[in-house]
């Protein structure tokens, strides 16, 4: 709904005799005493952005901007291990040819070489081969447990203590201190350690980036704006075959160069964000809600009335005996979370799969994920136009599907049979890999920006960190999968496309959030939902 469609602002009059009657002012009716004062107008955080700073202006789409620039070394700390980690090519020294690792087992050291010196990568420095090639998963794994673990207590922090802001800084700082501290790492063992804690420091970036756009805009652009943290992620992706490239002699120089980015950002970039004046509302921070509120409105050259006041989302904040909502004691709440949780875990699976699942294609590592991070782009595009114009729920579903089938055939086009019946084969397993990298991307960004919309401000930040929870528990699956592909490329490209089919299904039983509004408590929320339900039932 566009702000000229609105209803004007509600008008309540206000004194220091005036009845905190909760349900008047969550309808916007006027509380009047004998004794009046200064008329004031009270509106909701939605009401003030829709009517008075603009659904979308300048301010929210540099703010936007400003937030996802972090996304770039997110992509960046996930996916280096697809080059840091890879399994470089080694040489006969009796004969000069060129083989695989698995061909070197049963072989002296003395009869062999790695092309590009022990450096390279950890799988040639640490020679994780044969008996000890799974080794080499050990470390994705436990990074992607350890953003697990870290995605829960950094939506703790995000919706209690700190705030969305100084949550994103710290896990900007915690980023760079162990992702430098990586490249000094003595053994497998050490770095796998490191990537763990990498993995849970870096954790609060995602869900802290989608949150704080998506906060200050209103409800029609609110899918789109979610889009931008994904653009800058397919940036982050689209680099590291560049940067993979110039230090391929040197897997601990890639982490060194990595590890500045989220430093300098943090330090020169984000003190120039705003905090979500939505967790300052739930917090009784009002004042500085209505400070950011204020800056907004003057960035899209619009001021807001001087007599305008907040609406309290918690209105027995003062009452001694309430006590503060329970997110895993609200059973609507804890159903949705663990469908969308479900969901996720495929999402998350199948996204990261696809990606380190990209050395088991008969191509060249760089140039095979060069094309999985071009696709990207159309797959925030794509989302962007279509988060605009349908429903959440078909879109990730039907995302979802395309990503299966794209899985499945690329099983099948790795049958030997196959490859020798068609001459192209390999060319065509690398579209359709294509195809089902931008279907499970998309699918990907279109649930998070679902997940935003689902939940109410005083538990979103911890209900996107159990989604990023539940991706990072497919993505750590995902490696173990990858390992196996070594051996049966079609196994894993096959499980790959059942977990995203599943994964679509799963959505079904989630409640479609279109242009519906963001809510700023759970008893807000449910009250809201569940009148909405009755009307159905009786139209």
């Amino acid at each position: 709904m566009q702000p000229s469609e609105q209803e004007p602002p509600k008008l309540v009059e206000t004194s220091p005799n005036i009845s905190n009657d909760s349900s008047a002012s969550e309808k916007g009716e006027a509380t009047m005493q004998p004794q009046q004062s200064n008329n004031r107008y009270a509106l909701t955080v939605d009401e003030v952005i829709e009517q008075h700073i603009g659904a979308l202006g300048f301010a929210q789409i540099l703010h936007a901007l400003l937030v996802s620039i972090a996304w770039l070394f997110d992509a960046q700390t996930t996916l280096i291990s697809i080059f840091s980690d890879a399994q470089p090519a080694a040489r006969l020294l009796a004969t000069g040819a060129i083989v695989e690792g698995s061909s070197l087992c049963g072989l002296s050291t003395g009869e062999w070489q790695w092309v590009g010196g022990k450096s390279d990568t950890v799988v040639s420095e640490w020679n994780l081969i044969c008996q000890h090639k799974f080794l080499v998963a050990v470390p994705s794994t436990l990074f992607f447990i350890g953003s697990l673990f870290g995605s829960g207590v950094y939506g703790y922090l995000a919706d209690s203590w700190f705030g969305r802001k100084k949550t994103l800084f710290l896990s900007c700082i915690l980023t760079f201190v162990t992702a430098f501290a990586i490249s000094f790492s003595p053994n497998v063992w050490v770095y796998a350690f490191l990537r763990f804690a990498n993995g849970f420091f870096r954790s609060g970036i995602g869900s802290c980036c989608i949150v704080l756009a998506t906060e200050i805009v209103g409800k029609k652009w609110r899918g789109q704006v979610g889009q931008y943290g994904f653009f800058f992620f397919t940036l982050g992706f689209l680099s590291l075959p560049l940067m993979a490239y110039l230090e391929r002699k040197s897997w601990r120089n890639l982490y060194r160069i990595i590890s500045f980015f989220p430093l300098g950002y943090a330090l020169f970039l984000l003190p120039f964000a705003y905090e979500s004046p939505r967790w300052l509302l739930v917090k009784g921070r009002n004042k500085e809600a209505m400070v950011v509120l204020k800056q907004l409105a003057r960035l899209n050259g619009k001021q807001l009335p001087a007599d305008l006041s907040l609406v309290d989302p918690i209105p027995t904040r003062d009452d001694q005996t309430s006590q503060p909502e329970k997110f895993w004691k609200t059973k609507w709440a804890v159903k949705r979370i663990i469908m969308v949780m479900l969901a996720g875990f495929g999402c998350g699976f199948v996204y990261y799969g696809i990606q380190l699942n990209a050395e088991n294609l008969n191509f060249n590592l760089y140039l095979t994920v060069a094309v999985n991070a071009l696709m990207e782009f159309p797959a925030v595009f794509i989302g962007s136009f279509l988060l605009g114009v349908m429903n959440r729920r078909p879109l990730f579903s039907n995302s979802s599907y395309l990503a299966g089938v794209s899985c499945i055939l690329c099983a099948v086009l790795s049958l030997h049979r196959v490859t020798r019946a068609i001459s192209f084969a390999k060319w065509l397993q690398l579209a359709v890999e294509a195809v089902g990298f931008m279907a499970s991307s998309t699918a990907y960004d279109v649930l998070y920006v679902y997940c935003v919309e689902l939940f109410p401000t005083n538990v979103r930040n911890t209900a996107v960190s159990l989604l990023r929870q539940a991706f990072m528990l497919g993505a750590s699956a995902a490696p173990l999968l990858v390992a196996l592909g070594r051996e049966s490329a079609m196994m894993s490209f096959f499980v790959f496309g059942v977990a995203s089919v599943l994964s679509g299904v799963v959505s079904l039983w989630l409640r479609e959030t279109r242009n519906a509004p963001l809510y700023e408590t759970l008893t807000q929320q449910g009250k809201a939902e569940e009148v909405e339900n009755r009307t159905v039932l009786i139209t």
